[in-house]
């Protein structure tokens, strides 16, 4: 599942090639919004909100009234992309179109979108209310973030860490990969109860790596520092192998089937207790 660092360059790139177009022709490849006809709309921008994205719509020029926007969560498989002025998508990719959003200039085509729906913008807190602060909303000033996030993180202390961070509820952005080295890095058990740790160090560590992460000068989703391939992480996708630090080889868990709280993890036995 992508993480949110990788959805806020996702919606600054479909931001940069898509607003101030006018839509020729929109075609929404799902059953509730199948008839729905933006033709007309003008393309406003497109935000983030954790792992959700919202694109909006001044609507004026279509039969729509009052301005719009289009929710679209990629989950584990959706996708983005964004086709010049005579690009075709191959053929074998066609049936996977769940949006096509074509323009005078560029074509946005979502594929696999497991989630897409059309609201007036101003009932976006329906589908993105129930989430905690984004983590790379540079409008709400950090310390508001931070202090946010940790109450929500403090309301169950019981619960694992690991899980306690992957919950959106909490604080918005933080995927499997984040939470894993984040657990790493402050060196705790990812099954250590929330309130047994500094959530605070841990909130601003996220929030530090995360915007080093998606800045013109980081390295995407680069913990160690190394940019070389298979030198990105401290534990992540490295089960067997040694631990950076102390050598002990890198434990994993399997993801528990239906069972939201355990996912796949790694992590190391010794350095994290």
């Amino acid at each position: 599942m992508p993480e949110g660092d990788t959805v806020y360059r996702l919606a600054r790139r479909l931001d940069a090639q898509l607003s101030g177009h006018r839509l020729t022709s929109a075609d929404l490849r799902v059953p509730r919004f199948a008839t729905l006809d933006l033709t007309g709309a003008v393309v406003l921008g497109t935000v983030s909100r954790g792992k959700h994205l919202l694109t909006r719509f001044d609507v004026g020029g279509s039969s729509l009234t009052g301005p719009t926007t289009l929710h679209t969560h990629l989950r584990m498989d959706g996708e983005w992309s964004v086709l010049g002025p005579g690009k075709r998508l191959p053929q074998r990719l066609l049936p996977d179109v769940r949006v096509r959003l074509s323009t005078e200039g560029p074509t946005a085509l979502a594929l696999r979108m497991p989630v897409v729906e059309v609201l007036p913008t101003d009932q976006e807190a329906s589908v993105v209310g129930h989430l905690g602060p984004d983590l790379l909303d540079a409008a709400t000033p950090v310390e508001d973030r931070v202090r946010i996030a940790v109450d929500n993180l403090r309301r169950r202390p019981e619960r694992g860490l690991k899980a306690a961070l992957l919950d959106q509820r909490n604080l918005a952005g933080i995927g499997n990969l984040w939470a894993d080295e984040l657990c790493y890095l402050r060196g705790h058990d990812p099954w250590t109860p929330a309130g047994t740790v500094d959530l605070e160090r841990i909130v601003r560590l996220a929030v530090k790596l995360l915007t080093f992460s998606v800045s013109p000068t980081g390295a995407m989703q680069v913990t160690t520092g190394d940019t070389r391939p298979g030198h990105r992480h401290w534990v992540s996708g490295r089960a067997g192998a040694p631990c950076r630090r102390c050598g002990t080889p890198i434990a994993v868990r399997a993801e528990v089937p239906g069972d939201p709280e355990q996912r796949r993890t790694w992590w190391c036995p010794s350095c994290q207790r």
